[in-house]
């Protein structure tokens, strides 16, 4: 599932005329970009939740045929779901029966991706780890700079988040981390890239507007395994400002088509 219904306000004036996903980065759109590098670890069938300008992402793929992909809208016309919301509502596109899915692996993991998102990390290394790991989501992350830390023990796996000039979190659903269980933590930044098993969508307990996080902070309070996957050696970046494109644009340049 590419997450491409956001507002995009970060990216105005570019996001004035066109929804994020139709932004270009290089002569390419963000959309365009995120379709062909799933495209090329294997993916085929892929839905996309849209909301600005949703039209304009649905005539961009017809002129585009899809890619030659398999590809399903998610609308949300009149209201915009966030992370949690989005995927909750896309859900009958991973329990769906279908010819190109492996009935004799009903647990098929799928993976979670924002379009305003670039990187090089290995998304088949990753699905691999997630899977050896048994995790029921497996998060890109990576040791940089952030102002909404995810929270991780030594064997990597959530246990809550800091949010700057916050108190260390845990979910609203469970008893704040107390100051020496925290010093023990590890303080990571999530990429927007998530590899998810089916079996965390009936999980999804919460309803209307969510964030995805808020679900797994609480699963992660009940025990069930949100892994991180360390993804320092890739390249990742941002794409939610103009000056990020910018950057993004020269770094491409240095090292080249993103695999």
């Amino acid at each position: 599932m590419i997450l491409a219904a956001g507002l995009g306000t970060r990216l105005q004036p570019f996001t004035n005329t066109r929804p994020k996903a139709l932004v270009e980065l290089s002569g390419r759109t963000l959309l365009e970009i995120t379709l062909t590098r799933l495209r090329t670890f294997g993916i085929t069938e892929v839905i996309i939740n849209v909301h600005h300008f949703a039209e304009m992402v649905v005539a961009y793929l017809k002129s585009k045929n899809n890619f030659g992909m398999r590809i399903e809208i998610s609308r949300e016309d009149d209201l915009l779901l966030d992370t949690g919301g989005g995927l909750k509502k896309a859900s009958w596109f991973f329990l769906e029966d279908s010819p190109q899915k492996n009935s004799s692996q009903p647990d098929e993991p799928f993976l979670l991706h924002n379009v305003d998102v670039i990187s090089t990390i290995d998304l088949s290394q990753m699905l691999q780890f997630h899977k050896e790991n048994h995790a029921l989501a497996t998060l890109a992350i990576q040791h940089r700079e952030s102002s909404r830390y995810l929270l991780f023990n030594d064997k990597l796996q959530l246990c809550g988040r800091r949010i700057e000039g916050d108190s260390p979190l845990a979910t609203h659903h469970s008893p704040l981390l107390q100051s020496g269980e925290t010093s023990s933590l590890i303080p990571l930044a999530f990429s927007g890239i998530h590899i998810l098993s089916p079996r965390l969508l009936p999980q999804l307990t919460e309803t209307g507007v969510f964030s995805i996080i808020d679900s797994y902070l609480r699963l992660s309070a009940q025990d069930e395994k949100i892994q991180a996957f360390l993804a320092d050696n890739s390249y990742w970046r941002d794409l939610g400002k103009p000056a990020d494109l910018a950057q993004a644009a020269r770094d491409l340049i240095e090292i080249g088509p993103l695999p």
